[in-house]
């Protein structure tokens, strides 16, 4: 929140033109004819972003095999709630955008939700929210990134490089045979992530899903020490370095807007506007109105500890699409001949703001036992 309210005063002030220069700093990388020439900005975005992705993919291997989502009872309610909460404001921001062929490019921005916020949010309210909530939020959350992922590949990928893939096919099989091997190295983990990572950035598919796919094959267990995870270590130690280091600077990348020159039309504009309410609506009415059906249908039930009223406060936080929403934005619009990222992030934080509030709010005039 501070990195990104320092971005703010960056754009709004005279060191705006410093914060450009910053952001727009040739930064190159050759080796022979091998060459990635990239500004600051996407270097940001395309290569710190995928030690994010990489620590994702982590914590939902783990959940799957021995968090709550091993429990396929556990998977119902928070899974349904993800499809209502990403749907929903997709066809919101639809509703509003579907005359705009560049700016539709944009639909799954409200999609996305923030767990390190929504989680943040819920930190707040101490002992007022129960561990049911917690994990409730965290396994949506979890769904809702593998739906960001699987988004990012299928929509967000430019045209294919067959050389580049095969390259990228190739790391695969030695990736499993360490996994199998249940080899513990980083450094074969960190080369063959490097030769992975440079091969999606020239396939075409974003170079942030290398770091998901390696997630993957990160052994859980070690061979020759039981009381030793390589994945849980790693997570571990990529904990703070994700939340402390790559997040700040994403934010204070990805969140200068600059005022200069608004006006209720920017405001008002159908790509902020559907995001703010993809966001703020289409979150709630998404994912309670979704899990609410799914109880009614007997297809599942809410926890003992859990009331309605905290999954509406739950839904509302999931409103919060801070960090994925910017992301896929960025993705949409950086590339177009059109400058929408304005819109995009006046949206977001429009959106994001008044979910945190609202979910706060309701969260906190609940009576303490209540869910």
């Amino acid at each position: 929140m501070l990195a990104a309210a320092l971005a703010l005063v960056c754009a709004n002030t005279p060191l705006q033109v410093y914060y450009t220069l910053l952001l727009d700093t040739p930064v190159e990388i050759r080796i022979g004819s091998l060459e990635i020439a990239k500004p600051l900005l996407l270097w940001i975005n395309d290569g710190l972003m995928a030690v994010f992705f990489f620590l994702v993919g982590l914590e939902l291997k783990r959940e799957l095999i021995e968090g709550e989502l091993s429990d396929k009872r556990n998977i119902i309610l928070p899974g349904v709630g993800a499809i209502g909460g990403m749907a929903i404001p997709a066809l919101i921001y639809t509703f509003f955008n579907s005359s705009d062929a560049t700016a539709m490019d944009g639909w799954a921005i409200p999609a996305a939700t923030d767990i390190a916020f929504a989680l943040g949010v819920l930190s707040l309210l101490g002992p007022r929210v129960p561990t049911s909530l917690k994990i409730f939020l965290t396994s949506l959350a979890i769904f809702d990134d593998i739906g960001a992922i699987l988004i990012i590949a299928v929509f967000y990928t430019e045209k294919l490089s067959l050389a580049a893939l095969i390259i990228v096919a190739c790391c695969i099989p030695i990736l499993a045979f360490l996994n199998k091997q249940n080899n513990g190295s980083r450094s074969l983990y960190i080369m063959l992530g490097v030769i992975m990572w440079m091969a999606m950035l020239k396939s075409g598919v974003h170079a942030t899903l290398a770091g998901v796919v390696m997630a993957m094959f990160i052994p859980m267990q070690s061979k020759t020490d039981e009381n030793y995870s390589p994945l849980k270590d790693l997570e571990h130690d990529l904990h703070p370095v994700v939340a402390f280091f790559i997040l700040p600077i994403f934010a204070f990348a990805n969140a200068g807007i600059s005022f200069t020159g608004v006006g209720i039309d920017q405001i008002l504009h159908h790509v902020p506007v559907g995001i703010a309410l993809g966001l703020f609506l289409g979150k709630q009415v998404g994912v309670f109105g979704l899990c609410w059906l799914a109880v009614k249908l007997n297809l599942t039930s809410l926890p003992k500890t859990m009331s309605w009223g905290s999954l509406y406060g739950t839904a509302a936080l999931c409103g919060i699409g801070f960090t994925m929403s910017l992301f896929i934005g960025s993705l949409a619009f950086e590339q177009t001949q059109v400058n929408l990222l304005f819109d995009e992030r006046l949206g977001i934080i429009l959106g994001s703001l008044a979910s945190g509030v609202v979910g706060y709010l309701v969260l906190r005039l609940l009576p303490q036992h209540d869910g």
